[in-house]
């Protein structure tokens, strides 16, 4: 399903009330500063992707859109050169991982920095015991 070079399509999103809703029920928090993660494994399904994620920048602490819209892409680009371990992992185990990633810093951040919590987000979410 995964093409060999990195990208980041519609069905790499999570998205849908009910999906997002379920994911921060029943959802597990990982924290690595400025980045708050919610995940939940599932079993495999073939209409979706083994790893849809959903990036979000409170308005609260970002009052003008350009700022949140920078952020967001900084870290989908992150997201989308870092992220083959992740699916590699999850397509093995049979298993997919829905996942939110916020932001929770009061400052925008360089890439440098955001690609390495991105990075370590992947790396502690591949080596989880599901």
């Amino acid at each position: 399903m995964r093409k060999t070079r990195a990208s980041f399509s519609k069905s790499d999103r999570l998205c849908g009330v009910k999906a997002v809703g379920e994911l921060f029920m029943r959802g597990k928090t990982i924290i690595v500063p400025p980045l708050k993660v919610i995940y939940r494994v599932l079993p495999e399904d073939d209409r979706f992707h083994p790893a849809r994620v959903l990036f979000s920048v409170p308005k609260k602490q970002f009052r003008r859109a350009v700022d949140r819209n920078l952020i967001r892409r900084r870290l989908r680009e992150a997201w989308r050169l870092n992220l083959m371990p992740l699916t590699e992992r999850m397509t093995g185990s049979g298993r997919r991982i829905e996942l939110a990633i916020i932001w929770n810093a009061q400052e925008i951040k360089s890439y440098q920095i955001t690609e390495k919590c991105v990075r370590e987000i992947i790396e502690r979410l591949t080596h989880l015991k599901y």
